[in-house]
């Protein structure tokens, strides 16, 4: 009986008190009465919260927000060459001579997640861009999600511009170290400033990440219809002309029956590119307010489940050097690539992977974002394999058959300005993700 007194006394009183944010309790061990306030013979039972008067406790959209990256560590050995001398730059990342460095290719930093209902965002800043260990933006932008199931959205800010599978395709994820040269010169850097609509049926998005769950090396979902429009210049450059540039994309993966996926996808552009000449006296393009710069391509994948084949080609015209008027005007491109592969599961230990592949890869164009415009002419072949250690860990080599020109010469006086390079390289790359 004296419990049921206590309890219902303690019941009374806390219902009486609902607006106290904290309470102190005590108990007469003789009477068993209870107490607000302490006094001789009375023991502390506790303090007591009202919940009721707390702040409530809601998901801030920091909780969604991932961080993640990737370093990729390189070294070329070249094993023989005819054309240029020692110091002749062939990528971004190798030098023929045989002293080259070691090299840290990219070191990305990459912060994304869901910024709300209606907003997902993407920061992917650089440290090794050009091989110099600064900082450079690569993305920056938001995606507005026009619908709960993420079937329409509009991306704004720096991303990457919807025109080829391999230019959209991650550096983390494709088997040959450097995208090809016939539909890599569309864009720099593959990116620019601008806004895109996506639009990604729900069935698209699932086959999408079915395709990355199982390291397929997709492009990643940039809708299965996009359309935009961006400044033109390439990325982290500002726009020199009042023209943008527009572009559209459909692409279409499926599945068959068997299992397998495939991916078949059209693309084009249209704009003015204004040349960059480096020299202000020397004005080289026809029309100051930029060149017309379209192009079309084409794209089809089979996934390698366990034998793939990815090739893209595609057409235009583009501002190039021209040396019988020594001018930079409108000129006509086309190019692409074959890429074969093959890839064993669990073939050195559970879980990983081990592709090999050939890659073929064709341009007769110009380099529209190089000084003066120069003609790139390419005839290259690639043998590789890729080891998939683990989720953390992958290792590239590839042996490179060149015949290209040399894009490092600036000036078209130059008797060595577009001269033509041929040569092998073995190359290997390390990559850790994290």
């Amino acid at each position: 009986m004296k419990n049921l007194t206590k309890t219902l006394a303690l019941l009374a009183l806390t219902s009486s008190i609902t607006l106290a944010t904290e309470l102190e309790l005590y108990s007469d061990p003789a009477t068993g009465q209870l107490y607000s306030t302490p006094a001789e013979n009375r023991v502390l039972l506790g303090e007591f919260l009202d919940k009721r008067s707390l702040p409530q406790n809601k998901a801030s959209w920091a909780d969604k927000i991932s961080i993640k990256g990737y370093m990729q560590f390189r070294k070329a050995f070249f094993l023989n060459h005819e054309g240029q001398g020692d110091g002749y730059k062939l990528w971004s990342d190798s030098t023929v001579s045989d002293n080259s460095n070691f090299l840290i290719r990219r070191a990305r930093l990459i912060v994304s997640g869901k910024a709300g209902d209606h907003l997902r965002i993407y920061i992917q800043p650089d440290f090794a861009s050009k091989g110099e260990h600064i900082g450079q933006l690569r993305d920056w932008y938001g995606d507005v999600l026009i619908d709960k199931k993420e079937v329409h959205r509009i991306r704004i800010g720096q991303s990457k511009v919807p025109y080829g599978f391999e230019n959209l395709q991650s550096s983390s994820k494709r088997f040959v170290l450097d995208r090809n040269d016939a539909l890599n010169s569309a864009v720099r850097d593959e990116r620019d400033i601008g806004a895109f609509y996506y639009y990604t049926p729900e069935h698209i998005q699932a086959l999408f990440k079915e395709i990355d769950a199982k390291r397929l090396r997709g492009s990643g979902n940039y809708g299965m219809f996009a359309f935009g429009a961006y400044n033109g210049q390439g990325a982290n450059k500002q726009e020199s002309n009042e023209n943008l540039h527009v572009v559209s994309r459909f692409t279409y993966p499926f599945k068959l029956e068997n299992g397998q996926i495939m991916e078949f996808g059209i693309q084009g552009y249209k704009g003015k590119y204004k040349s960059f000449n480096g020299d202000a006296a020397v004005l080289r393009s026809v029309d100051k307010s930029g060149i017309d710069d379209e192009r079309f391509g084409l794209s089809a994948i089979i996934y390698p489940q366990p034998f793939g084949l990815q090739a893209e080609w595609n057409w235009g015209n583009t501002p190039g050097y021209d040396e019988n008027t020594d001018t930079i005007k409108k000129q006509s491109l086309n190019g692409g690539y074959v890429q074969a592969m093959y890839m064993f599961d669990d073939l050195i230990k559970q879980g990983d992977t081990f592709t090999t592949f050939v890659k073929w890869q064709y341009f007769d164009g110009y380099s529209k974002a190089e000084q003066n415009s120069p003609r790139n002419q390419v005839n290259d072949w690639e043998i590789g394999t890729e080891w998939y250690a683990a989720k953390e860990l992958r290792i590239q080599t590839i042996f490179h058959m060149l015949n290209r020109q040399n894009l490092t010469i600036k000036d078209p006086s130059s008797a060595e300005f577009g001269e033509r390079f041929q040569g092998q390289a073995f190359r290997i790359q390390a990559q850790i993700n994290f």
